[in-house]
């Protein structure tokens, strides 16, 4: 039985933290965690969810991109855990993109990431895996992987001009008038 862990608001310390690595993937508690981190993004209809946005400072994030009323466009995978993530790899090619957080309710931003990353994690069984992202799932990626530094997408805008409600995001960018 999953529970829907509650979702740390920006201001909360954890968020402004570095992350531990995992020592045992394999431990009881990660797995809950993982499992419980699954429910929690579906719940939330988010994409992707990091262990410190739900105060657990370890290097875990989820990527769960799907089409839900957040992200209409999202393309579809299964939810995937990704523990002590490594980017190896970048496009030189940098996209700005729309994204929002689960602690950060309310704003979205323009954030500037790169198109193509090449990475390494651990698998939720303990495998090393080595992939290649792009587009939308590098994009969530990146956001998730920062949740790990301390970072979030606030930090990575060029300019506050790129700012917007999720109100007007729906509305201007989701909704767009045709």
């Amino acid at each position: 039985m999953t529970e829907i862990l509650q979702i740390a608001q920006l201001g909360n310390p954890i968020l402004r933290q570095q992350a531990q690595n995992i020592e045992n993937v394999r431990d009881e508690r990660i797995q809950k965690l993982i499992d419980n981190l699954i429910s929690t993004v579906a719940q939330a209809n988010g994409v992707g969810i990091a262990a410190p946005q739900v105060a657990q400072s370890y290097r875990l994030f989820i990527v769960a991109s799907r089409p839900n009323p957040r992200y209409p466009n999202a393309p579809e995978m299964e939810p995937t855990a990704i523990l002590n993530p490594r980017v190896i790899g970048h496009s030189e090619e940098v996209v700005k993109g729309w994204e929002g957080c689960l602690s950060i309710p309310g704003i979205r931003g323009l954030v500037p990431r790169y198109r193509e990353i090449e990475v390494e994690y651990t698998s939720r069984n303990g495998k090393l895996q080595r992939r290649e992202f792009t587009n939308f799932v590098a994009r969530i990626f990146q956001h998730e992987n920062d949740h790990l530094d301390g970072i979030v997408f606030l930090d990575r805008l060029e300019s506050t001009r790129d700012i917007i409600t999720e109100q007007e995001y729906q509305q201007q960018i989701v909704q767009q008038p045709s």
